[in-house]
């Protein structure tokens, strides 16, 4: 797994070239929000549990024939494996945050998953459906630490409902 600095070294160490302009402000850039990124996954962890939760509600009241007779949370087996993936898509969408890299969810959460969840019979519109809740509710509670810009979150919980959402899963 690599940190966004790790990725401009590799990247700049093999074109044999020493850092531009552009990699120094990648690099300030990273730096500088690196308090807000570390903030927001305290806030996660603090409350993991409470979000997954939180968005395992949310999702099944909108979309309730998933917990019904045939649906695919039908089952207390099935629900608790639909909330234990979605604790795994927050667990990894907070590495990719403290990180400021998405190859942490490019090498565990979602290569691989196509086969996955192809085997299961699971769907993909209410698993990105219920990635996106949880970026909500943790865009409010991070919001609620006093923080005025929560827009970083969006990127590793965007990640992965675009990447899923582009495979035919």
């Amino acid at each position: 797994m690599r940190d966004a600095v790790t990725s401009l070294i590799k990247n700049y160490d093999l074109a044999g070239r020493y850092f531009d302009r552009n990699a120094i402000d990648s690099l300030k850039s990273y730096f500088e929000s690196g308090t807000a990124r570390v903030q927001a996954a305290s806030a996660i962890n603090s409350n993991a549990a409470g979000i997954v939760k939180q968005a395992g509600a949310q999702l099944f009241e909108e979309q309730p024939e998933l917990i019904r007779p045939g649906g695919n949370a039908y089952t207390t087996r099935r629900y608790a494996a639909c909330l234990r993936d979605m604790d795994y898509y927050l667990r990894y969408a907070t590495y990719a945050l403290v990180a400021g890299s998405m190859d942490v969810l490019d090498e565990r959460v979602l290569q691989g998953l196509r086969e996955t969840y192809n085997s299961l019979g699971v769907p993909i519109g209410p698993t990105v459906r219920g990635v996106q809740l949880m970026k909500d509710i943790v865009k409010e509670q991070v919001a609620g630490t006093g923080a005025t810009d929560t827009s970083f979150i969006d990127e590793p919980f965007d990640y992965i409902t675009r990447e899923l959402s582009e495979r035919d899963v």
